[in-house]
């Protein structure tokens, strides 16, 4: 079972091909959009998660083998304090060229002096995958959490080092990757993909 990866983020498809060798799906091939001459131009244009999730699985699906399945992801970082920002546009919050570091700093900003009380936020992603007769599947995981006032940590990407998980004192730039892979709104979304895959025989 071949299945291309919808993604031009280089950090995702490293996560993903991390969480598939982990999840033991040996009849599964992970495959790079780049082997398609890259991922397709979407643009998001639904305003939710979901719906931009299906753009990006449907551009690749329109250039991917025949009996290859696509595998598409959408998510971010929803803020309570910002009414739930900011969300679809988590990776170009601070612009559409915008870097990590960017991002960040506008959150910050944008958070300002908001009390503990009110810094909870979630990742949620989303995943969608598409196969060559028509099937489509659709899996979510959450990721609850609160925002702190400074970063703390190096690793991971995005938002990491500003995100504490819920029951946690380290944010996700300061946890191993092994805690993430378990833990992660990604890692949530992909069990239940991969509980989909086994009851398929795909394992």
């Amino acid at each position: 079972m071949d299945i291309y990866l919808a993604t031009g983020n280089a950090h995702k498809a490293e996560e993903f091909g991390r969480l598939f060798a982990q999840a033991g799906l040996r009849k599964v091939k992970v495959r790079s959009a780049r082997e398609l001459g890259g991922m397709p131009h979407v643009d998001e244009v639904t305003g939710t998660f979901r719906g931009n999730c299906r753009l990006k699985a449907d551009a690749l699906r329109a250039i991917a083998p025949e009996k290859s399945w696509v595998l598409a992801d959408d998510s971010g970082l929803c803020c309570d304090a910002l009414q739930g920002g900011p969300g679809v546009d988590s990776a170009v919050y601070a612009g559409p060229r915008a870097t990590d570091a960017e991002n960040r700093a506008k959150l910050l900003q944008a958070m300002g002096k908001t009390p503990p009380s009110r810094r909870g936020a979630r990742f949620e992603c989303h995943l969608i995958l598409l196969g060559p007769r028509g099937e489509s599947e659709h899996f979510l995981g959450q990721c609850p959490g609160r925002i702190l006032e400074s970063e703390r940590g190096e690793g991971g990407f995005g938002y990491d080092s500003l995100f504490v998980p819920a029951g946690e004192t380290r944010t996700y730039g300061e946890l191993p990757a092994s805690v993430k892979d378990t833990s992660s709104h990604r890692a949530r979304a992909f069990a239940l993909l991969a509980d989909w895959l086994r009851e398929r025989g795909v394992a």
